[in-house]
């Protein structure tokens, strides 16, 4: 059973006995309930300030991961710079070592190859010097690597 306060135990007395006991009495409310409408607001006040700031904190550490990947994002873009630098350097290089080259040996070398990256190589080379490393590869090498260089030239894919 609940127990009531005793001051409104008194007043509801008062009000069931007294002149207006005819009257509709107000509802009696407990102390805690009243304590509890009373604060309601400054609760959700508190919830709200507490969960904004919660946000503000995850805000923040949203953007110190967004900022730790960009910084990331850069270094990786930087290097990839560097990267297709160098290899460009090397091709050129490569390029020119096979151009410098007998044209027996660099054919022999490029043989090796595969036909893609003899093919590769050979087009840079100017025609002159490709045809004459051509012309000294066996005949099944030279007709897979010009296979692959007509297929390179071709405007569109045909398959």
């Amino acid at each position: 059973m609940k127990h009531l306060p005793l001051t409104t135990v008194f007043l509801g007395l008062l009000v069931l006995t007294g002149p207006a006991a005819t009257q509709e009495a107000p509802p009696v409310s407990n102390d805690v309930e009243r304590f509890c409408t009373n604060i309601a607001d400054a609760a959700r006040d508190q919830r709200h300030a507490l969960q904004a700031e919660e946000l503000r904190k995850l805000q923040a550490e949203i953007d110190s991961r967004i900022d730790a990947l960009e910084e990331k994002r850069a270094e990786y873009e930087e290097w990839l710079r560097r990267r297709e630098t160098f290899l460009a350097r090397a091709q050129d290089n490569v390029v020119d070592i096979y151009g410098r080259m007998r044209p027996d040996a660099a054919a022999e070398r490029l043989t090796e190859l595969g036909p893609e990256l003899a093919a590769g190589i050979l087009m840079k080379l100017d025609a002159r010097r490709a045809g004459i490393i051509m012309n000294e590869m066996e005949t099944k090498a030279a007709a897979g690597v010009t296979s692959v260089m007509a297929s390179a030239a071709r405007p569109k894919d045909p398959s």
